[in-house]
C-alpha cells in the first residue's frame, strides 16, 4: 500500500472521482473511505485509490442509460484526465475492450436526455462560452445570473433542472452560497466550475458532488452533465 502521505495527497482527486460517480458528497466520501483501506500495492496512491473505488463499485447497477464501467471509464478519462492505459490499469479491463466501451459510451452521450440549464457566472465572455458548449450539448439555456440575486431569481423563474456555477461571482457575491439558497428550495443538480477543484474537495462542510475544472472541453462538459442528469448514482449494497 502507498505511504500515508501519498494517500493523503491523492484524497482530493479519489473524492472527486467518487462524488461524480456516487452523485453526492457523503455517499462519495464514503465510498473513499471504505476504499482507503483496500488500495492494491505496487501502484501509485492516486491510480490505487481510483482502483479500490472501481472495484468496490464496477459490478452494481448505475442508473438508466449506460452501463456501470462505462460510467467509470469515462470519468476517469475525462475528468481525472488518465490514459486509456492507465484506465485499463484502474479497472482490470484489456485495452481494446477499455476502447470499446468507452466508444459505446460516447455514443450514449450522443443521444442522452436534455434539460435546462441554468449558468452562474460573471465573466461575460466566460458565460457566452459555456453558454454556447451547453447548447452544442443539446441542452436549454434558461438564463445567465451574474449575481446570487439573480441565480436565486432565475433558478425559481425558470424552473432549472441543472445548474452550472463559478465559484466566485466578483462583486455579485459567492456562486456556492447562491447554489446554497437554491437547494434549500429545490432539488437539483448542480456543476461547479472552478480552476482550483481540490480546494473543494476536502471533506470539510458542505461540497459538491460534480466539479469541472478550469480550463475544460465540450465533451468533459457532456460526461458531467450527463452523469449529473441521469440519476447515475452507484447504490452501495
Amino acid at each position: 500500500m502507498p505511504k500515508t502521505s501519498e494517500l493523503i495527497t491523492a484524497l482530493p482527486y479519489a473524492r472527486r472521482y467518487a462524488r461524480a460517480l456516487m452523485g453526492s458528497q457523503a455517499a462519495g466520501d464514503d465510498l473513499v473511505g471504505r476504499a482507503a483501506g483496500h488500495v492494491p500495492d505496487g501502484l501509485p496512491a492516486r491510480i490505487g485509490l481510483f482502483t479500490a473505488i472501481t472495484a468496490l463499485t464496477a459490478d452494481l447497477s448505475a442508473g438508466p442509460g449506460m452501463p456501470s464501467l462505462a460510467r467509470h471509464l469515462l470519468l476517469l478519462t475525462t475528468i481525472e484526465e488518465l490514459s486509456t492505459d492507465e484506465a485499463a490499469r484502474v479497472t482490470g479491463l484489456e485495452l481494446a475492450e477499455v476502447e470499446a466501451r468507452i466508444a459505446a459510451a460516447r455514443e450514449a452521450i450522443r443521444s442522452a436526455v436534455v434539460t435546462r440549464v441554468l449558468i452562474i457566472e460573471d465573466e461575460p465572455i466566460i458565460a457566452m462560452d459555456l453558454r454556447m458548449l451547453v447548447q452544442d450539448c443539446g441542452h436549454t439555456v434558461i438564463g445567465i445570473a451574474a449575481t446570487e440575486a439573480d441565480a436565486v431569481r432565475m433558478a425559481a423563474e425558470g424552473d432549472a433542472r441543472l445548474i452550472l456555477a463559478d465559484i466566485n461571482l466578483g462583486r455579485g457575491g459567492n456562486g456556492i452560497r447562491a447554489v446554497q439558497q437554491i437547494l434549500a428550495r429545490v432539488d437539483v443538480p448542480v456543476i461547479f466550475v472552478t480552476a482550483y477543484p481540490e480546494d473543494l474537495l476536502t471533506a470539510e462542510g458542505v461540497e459538491p458532488a460534480f466539479v469541472m475544472r478550469k480550463p475544460f472541453d465540450r465533451f468533459m462538459l457532456a460526461v458531467l452533465t450527463y452523469q449529473a442528469i441521469s440519476a447515475g448514482v452507484v447504490p452501495l449494497p
